[in-house]
Protein backbone atom coordinates (compact mmCIF):
# COMPACT_ATOMS: atom_id res chain seq x y z
CA UNK A 1 0.00 0.00 0.00
CA UNK A 2 1.55 3.72 -1.16
CA UNK A 3 1.08 6.74 1.03
CA UNK A 4 2.34 9.97 0.94
CA UNK A 5 5.36 10.55 3.48
CA UNK A 6 8.01 13.56 4.25
CA UNK A 7 11.93 12.22 3.79
CA UNK A 8 14.48 14.33 5.43
CA UNK A 9 17.49 14.55 3.24
CA UNK A 10 20.69 15.33 4.03
CA UNK A 11 22.52 16.97 0.92
CA UNK A 12 26.24 17.12 0.00
CA UNK A 13 27.66 20.62 -0.48
CA UNK A 14 30.17 21.67 -3.27
CA UNK A 15 32.20 20.43 -4.61
CA UNK A 16 30.54 16.66 -3.85
CA UNK A 17 26.92 18.41 -4.79
CA UNK A 18 28.11 18.43 -8.37
CA UNK A 19 30.27 15.84 -8.91
CA UNK A 20 27.47 13.20 -7.78
CA UNK A 21 24.73 15.00 -9.83
CA UNK A 22 26.74 14.60 -12.78
CA UNK A 23 27.22 10.73 -11.75
CA UNK A 24 23.88 10.69 -11.16
CA UNK A 25 22.53 12.63 -14.22
CA UNK A 26 24.90 10.38 -16.53
CA UNK A 27 24.48 6.90 -15.02
CA UNK A 28 19.93 7.48 -15.43
CA UNK A 29 20.60 8.81 -19.31
CA UNK A 30 23.29 5.59 -19.82
CA UNK A 31 20.30 3.31 -18.53
CA UNK A 32 17.07 4.89 -19.21
CA UNK A 33 16.72 6.04 -15.50
CA UNK A 34 15.07 9.09 -13.51
CA UNK A 35 17.26 11.76 -12.86
CA UNK A 36 17.46 12.89 -8.67
CA UNK A 37 19.14 14.87 -6.69
CA UNK A 38 22.09 13.53 -4.57
CA UNK A 39 21.16 12.99 -0.76
CA UNK A 40 21.60 10.87 2.28
CA UNK A 41 17.98 9.87 3.74
CA UNK A 42 18.49 10.80 7.48
CA UNK A 43 14.52 9.94 8.23
CA UNK A 44 11.09 9.33 6.63
CA UNK A 45 7.87 10.62 8.89
CA UNK A 46 4.17 10.95 8.05
CA UNK A 47 3.60 13.42 5.61
CA UNK A 48 2.24 17.18 7.39
CA UNK A 49 3.52 19.25 4.88
CA UNK A 50 2.01 22.43 6.91
CA UNK A 51 4.39 21.78 10.08
CA UNK A 52 7.25 20.58 7.63
CA UNK A 53 9.71 24.38 7.62
CA UNK A 54 9.20 24.30 11.54
CA UNK A 55 10.48 20.78 11.63
CA UNK A 56 13.52 21.46 9.54
CA UNK A 57 14.16 25.05 11.66
CA UNK A 58 13.90 23.07 15.18
CA UNK A 59 16.18 19.74 14.35
CA UNK A 60 18.93 22.13 11.78
CA UNK A 61 19.77 24.15 15.44
CA UNK A 62 22.97 23.81 17.07
CA UNK A 63 24.21 21.76 13.64
CA UNK A 64 27.05 22.89 11.27
CA UNK A 65 27.87 21.11 8.24
CA UNK A 66 28.16 16.92 9.10
CA UNK A 67 31.04 15.36 7.67
CA UNK A 68 30.61 11.66 6.83
CA UNK A 69 33.53 9.14 5.87
CA UNK A 70 32.60 7.26 2.47
CA UNK A 71 32.61 3.54 2.73
CA UNK A 72 32.37 1.74 -0.84
CA UNK A 73 30.11 1.76 -3.68
CA UNK A 74 27.53 -1.16 -3.05
CA UNK A 75 24.16 -2.44 -5.12
CA UNK A 76 21.21 -4.12 -4.07
CA UNK A 77 18.12 -5.62 -5.18
CA UNK A 78 16.20 -3.07 -3.48
CA UNK A 79 14.70 -0.10 -6.63
CA UNK A 80 15.83 2.95 -4.12
CA UNK A 81 19.58 1.30 -3.46
CA UNK A 82 20.12 0.01 -6.96
CA UNK A 83 23.78 1.33 -6.68
CA UNK A 84 24.73 3.68 -3.75
CA UNK A 85 27.63 5.17 -2.37
CA UNK A 86 27.67 3.46 1.62
CA UNK A 87 28.58 5.64 3.97
CA UNK A 88 29.65 5.50 8.22
CA UNK A 89 27.75 6.46 11.00
CA UNK A 90 28.90 9.32 13.15
CA UNK A 91 27.57 11.17 15.96
CA UNK A 92 26.42 14.11 14.72
CA UNK A 93 24.25 11.74 11.94
CA UNK A 94 22.39 9.89 14.73
CA UNK A 95 22.04 13.24 16.76
CA UNK A 96 20.77 15.03 13.79
CA UNK A 97 18.26 11.48 13.35
CA UNK A 98 16.96 11.94 16.52
CA UNK A 99 16.33 16.11 16.17
CA UNK A 100 14.43 15.72 13.29
CA UNK A 101 12.28 13.08 15.03
CA UNK A 102 11.42 15.20 17.97
CA UNK A 103 11.01 18.29 16.12
CA UNK A 104 8.44 16.17 13.87
CA UNK A 105 6.85 14.34 16.66
CA UNK A 106 7.38 11.16 14.53
CA UNK A 107 7.85 8.04 16.74
CA UNK A 108 7.92 5.73 13.32
CA UNK A 109 10.37 3.14 12.76
CA UNK A 110 12.74 4.28 10.07
CA UNK A 111 15.98 2.74 10.42
CA UNK A 112 18.93 5.39 9.47
CA UNK A 113 21.42 3.73 7.01
CA UNK A 114 23.12 6.04 5.79
CA UNK A 115 24.03 6.10 1.84
CA UNK A 116 23.61 8.11 -0.94
CA UNK A 117 22.25 6.65 -4.11
CA UNK A 118 23.77 6.81 -7.71
CA UNK A 119 21.23 5.24 -9.59
CA UNK A 120 17.34 3.70 -9.52
CA UNK A 121 16.79 1.00 -11.62
CA UNK A 122 15.52 -2.67 -12.08
CA UNK A 123 18.86 -4.63 -13.40
CA UNK A 124 20.07 -8.13 -13.32
CA UNK A 125 22.38 -8.61 -10.43
CA UNK A 126 25.37 -9.74 -13.02
CA UNK A 127 24.97 -5.94 -14.34
CA UNK A 128 24.50 -4.23 -11.03
CA UNK A 129 28.17 -6.02 -9.99
CA UNK A 130 29.84 -4.78 -13.06
CA UNK A 131 28.70 -1.55 -12.51
CA UNK A 132 29.19 -1.11 -9.00
CA UNK A 133 32.84 -1.99 -9.45
CA UNK A 134 33.32 0.38 -12.34
CA UNK A 135 32.84 2.88 -10.01
CA UNK A 136 35.50 5.13 -8.13
CA UNK A 137 34.43 6.77 -5.11
CA UNK A 138 35.63 10.80 -5.81
CA UNK A 139 35.93 11.77 -2.18
CA UNK A 140 37.43 10.13 1.02
CA UNK A 141 34.23 12.08 2.76
CA UNK A 142 31.72 14.00 1.95
CA UNK A 143 30.68 17.52 3.57
CA UNK A 144 27.03 17.64 3.43
CA UNK A 145 25.59 21.43 4.32
CA UNK A 146 21.78 21.51 4.37
CA UNK A 147 18.67 19.58 4.49
CA UNK A 148 15.47 19.25 2.17
CA UNK A 149 12.02 17.98 3.28
CA UNK A 150 10.60 16.01 0.34
CA UNK A 151 7.24 14.88 -0.15
CA UNK A 152 7.76 11.56 -1.47
CA UNK A 153 5.32 8.31 -2.33
CA UNK A 154 6.22 5.62 0.07
CA UNK A 155 7.52 2.87 -1.00
CA UNK A 156 9.27 4.29 -3.89
CA UNK A 157 9.10 1.23 -6.38
CA UNK A 158 9.25 3.05 -9.95
CA UNK A 159 10.75 5.81 -11.96
CA UNK A 160 7.12 7.49 -11.88
CA UNK A 161 7.10 7.61 -8.12
CA UNK A 162 10.58 9.25 -8.27
CA UNK A 163 9.54 11.99 -10.62
CA UNK A 164 6.51 12.67 -8.46
CA UNK A 165 9.00 14.09 -5.60
CA UNK A 166 8.29 17.30 -4.31
CA UNK A 167 10.70 19.61 -2.22
CA UNK A 168 8.65 21.38 0.44
CA UNK A 169 10.92 23.44 2.09
CA UNK A 170 14.83 23.70 2.96
CA UNK A 171 17.41 24.96 5.65
CA UNK A 172 20.68 25.22 5.57
CA UNK A 173 23.04 23.97 8.29
CA UNK A 174 24.79 26.44 10.46
CA UNK A 175 23.18 29.50 9.16
CA UNK A 176 20.38 31.32 10.68
CA UNK A 177 17.61 32.26 8.99
CA UNK A 178 17.93 30.34 5.32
Amino acid sequence: MKRIVIAYWLIPAEPARSSFQSLINNLAQLYNAPVFEPHVTVHVAASCTSAVDGVLSKAAQGFEQIVLQTLEVSGSSEFIKTLFVQFAMNRQLERLNRSIRHAAQDLSDYLLNPHLSLLYKRMSNQDRCLLTYSIELPFPEVIFGSLKAVRCISPTRSRADVEAWSVVAEKSLGSIGV
